[in-house]
């Protein structure tokens, strides 16, 4: 898979994406990830890349120029309708959709090269979304100064699920929300400490057991912290 990044502060992912799953997944050639300058898609002298908005107001808007001109070089196209298939053109802004496990499962099945539009300021010219935007994605109901902590949350979540990325076929199969439910609780060595001790069915060996009580387990967290996930359930 490849990802791009359109942000006007690229120094923000000079390491960011140098840890981890991440980096391995890059090494592994699992992963391809682009980091690009809107500053380098202006035609000015002075590279703005931002305007006051029509109709007055606070804040700036981020201009349609540097953007049509950053996706037509990433696709070789300004118009949405003529992207290659599996291109998915992405504008991170508090007004998008709300990111869940399920979309970004979605990218990964379905997407072969995301572009990540980093929103700042008080927006984006509309006509970015008009022509070029596939998905407007929020991480939450929150305001953000940019999109760049938001891109950086949808690589890491997308790029985790990209087969061999975790090096186990069923570690993210077995992740909170994967299944509509969270995680179970976790414990490993030892199996004493200071006083708190490991229940005694993950030490039995007993695998449906084992399997019995995580699924238990799994179900009363979920109860207890995020009963919306329970929609079938009388709560």
């Amino acid at each position: 898979m490849k990802i791009d990044v359109l942000t006007i502060f690229p120094d923000f992912f000079k390491e960011v994406f140098d840890f981890g799953i991440i980096r391995r997944a890059r090494l592994a050639g699992i992963v391809e990830i682009g980091i690009h300058d809107l500053r380098e898609f202006t035609t000015d002298k002075h590279r703005m890349v931002d305007d006051r908005p029509f109709g007055g107001g606070d804040g700036m808007v981020l201009k349609c120029e540097p953007i049509f001109a950053a996706i037509e070089n990433l696709v070789e196209t300004d118009v949405r309708e003529n992207f290659p298939n599996g291109t998915r053109v992405v504008l991170l802004s508090p007004q998008g959709k709300q990111f869940k496990q399920a979309v970004a499962k979605e990218f990964t099945d379905k997407a072969e090269h995301i572009i990540l539009i980093c929103g700042r300021y008080e927006g984006v010219d509309e006509r970015v979304n008009d022509a070029l935007v596939t998905d407007e994605i929020s991480i939450g109901d929150y305001v953000l100064s940019g999109g760049e902590p938001a891109a950086v949350v949808l690589v890491d979540a997308i790029t985790r699920l990209l087969p061999e990325a975790l090096g186990s076929e069923t570690s993210a199969a077995n992740d909170s929300f994967s299944n509509g439910i969270l995680d179970c609780p976790h414990y490993t060595r030892p199996p004493e400490f200071r006083g708190r001790q490991v229940p005694e069915v993950l030490l039995s060996g007993n695998h449906a057991e084992i399997e019995k009580w995580r699924q238990e387990k799994a179900l009363e967290k979920t109860r207890k912290t995020r009963q919306d996930l329970l929609k079938g359930e009388n709560n």
